[in-house]
């Protein structure tokens, strides 16, 4: 490697990427790797646990760390995402702060902003969603961000439309160091098949139930089994806080459930490149955000007191 020219070196090193929920980071991440890894929805805060992607090339390796969407917390799930993603910060080569091309600077954006101040990081901002706009109005957007906060580098994109995800892609590897792989080279997330599994089941019940239910929801992967015939059995449970989204969830007739489930079995067959039977559960647990002990048993840290 010492033989090599400097922009032939190898560079590895990890960005975080943050923003106000529903500007399209687990699309964007999703889109670099090319795989479903990070689920997506319409739904604010979404993403709740520090998901990390690999991305590997020729010349680099860049480890994408999809963190919680920063907000104001209104219980101890809200706390802990926001503390996950602002201890995020800290650990990382360069950031990526996505925002949404069609939306205008709020508080949201502030409040982030004022978190990037203390990380003593290169900040490269991402205008996304440039398909929904006409090109001459991204100029005064950009304007507005770089007058608020001093940026490493500033690149528009649309994720959706994979749009000069290159440029942003180069302009990241200014901020890597030079360094050997950390994965290898087939490896795309840190996150056991079992989490991936139950975050796309939450997916489908975040995407087909009603507002009152989403952040009601968490799941867990309970038994998974490769059968003689190397198709999968999969039983997992869906947890809501309260008997009636229960019965939103499952549907008249379990027509509901019927239907997250098939959604939800595609996405895991491509996942797993097998056949999959997908055992489908509903429990009702009692306000779990705010019980520390019940956060901890679903991976989301904290002591086991509830």
């Amino acid at each position: 490697m010492d033989n090599l020219s400097n922009n032939q070196q190898h560079k590895s090193g990890f960005i975080a990427v943050i923003g106000r929920p529903n500007v399209g980071k687990s699309t964007l991440i999703n889109t670099l790797i090319g795989q479903k890894i990070a689920i997506m929805s319409d739904k604010p805060q979404t993403t709740r646990n520090r998901i990390l992607c690999i991305l590997t090339e020729p010349n680099a390796q860049i480890v994408f760390l999809d963190t919680p969407g920063i907000h104001k917390p209104k219980h101890k799930l809200g706390e802990y995402m926001v503390k996950s993603a602002e201890g995020t910060l800290k650990e990382v080569d360069a950031i990526f702060f996505v925002v949404d091309a069609t939306e205008k600077m709020g508080p949201g954006e502030y409040y982030i902003l004022e978190r990037l101040q203390a990380t003593h990081r290169p900040v490269i901002l991402v205008v996304n969603k440039l398909d929904l706009i006409e090109k001459e109005q991204a100029l005064p957007i950009i304007s507005h961000y770089t007058e608020k906060y001093q940026f490493a580098g500033v690149v528009p994109i649309s994720a959706k439309e994979e749009t000069n995800l290159d440029g942003l892609l180069d302009e990241a590897k200014k901020y890597l160091p030079e360094g050997p792989r950390y994965y290898p080279d087939d490896m795309v997330t840190d996150q056991p098949e079992r989490l991936i599994v139950a975050e796309l089941i939450r997916e489908k019940v975040l995407h087909l139930t009603r507002d009152e239910v989403p952040h009601a929801i968490a799941v867990e992967t309970d038994e998974m089994t490769t059968r003689p015939n190397d198709d999968v059995y999969i039983r997992a449970t869906i947890y809501v806080e309260r008997d009636s989204q229960k019965g939103i969830v499952i549907g008249s007739k379990g027509a509901m459930l019927k239907e997250i489930g098939g959604l939800a079995r595609t996405d895991i067959e491509t996942l797993l490149g097998s056949r999959v039977f997908l055992d489908l559960w509903v429990k009702v647990k009692k306000d779990w955000r705010n019980r520390t002990g019940v956060l901890h048993n679903f991976g989301f840290g904290g002591k086991d007191n509830a």
